[in-house]
């Protein structure tokens, strides 16, 4: 249901974490899994101001971006800088099981939380078997 974008990622996530730009955001770990009747996405983002997340979906590509930014103030000299700022991203292609037009979300205790839900159509059904004298029918 839930593919990734790029088959090279693992060769690219130190890079795109040491040079994330706005053109190439930094990546962001995530966790997924299905609940019932609905996938559940998580992606760590501590220290992010909820009001720069942004997520939008088109067609079946899902895409997360997010800003964290140094409060580090200006002219300070840095003794250690392993937290990495600037613009983060990831990008997710969902499978046509699942319904688009219903993602939530949700961001607490720096933990972003999409729930999106698998579409009727695609959810599994009992088919009923009807019999005849003379033939046999499969209805769908």
């Amino acid at each position: 249901m839930l593919m990734r974008t790029d088959p090279f990622r693992e060769l690219d996530r130190l890079t795109e974490q040491v040079f994330g730009t706005a053109s190439r955001p930094t990546t962001m770990p995530m966790e997924a899994w299905r609940e019932d009747s609905e996938f559940v996405v998580e992606f760590d983002l501590p220290g992010v101001d909820p009001e720069t997340i942004d997520v939008d979906v088109e067609r079946n590509v899902l895409a997360v971006r997010a800003e964290r930014k140094s409060h580090r103030p200006d002219g300070a000299e840095a003794v250690a800088a392993e937290r990495p700022t600037g613009m983060f991203g990831r990008e997710l292609i969902l499978g046509d099981a699942l319904d688009t037009g219903k993602v939530t979300a949700s961001y607490a205790d720096g933990v972003l939380t999409l729930r999106i839900p698998v579409a009727e159509e695609a959810k599994p059904r009992k088919i009923e078997v009807s019999t005849t004298s003379s033939k046999r029918e499969i209805a769908a």
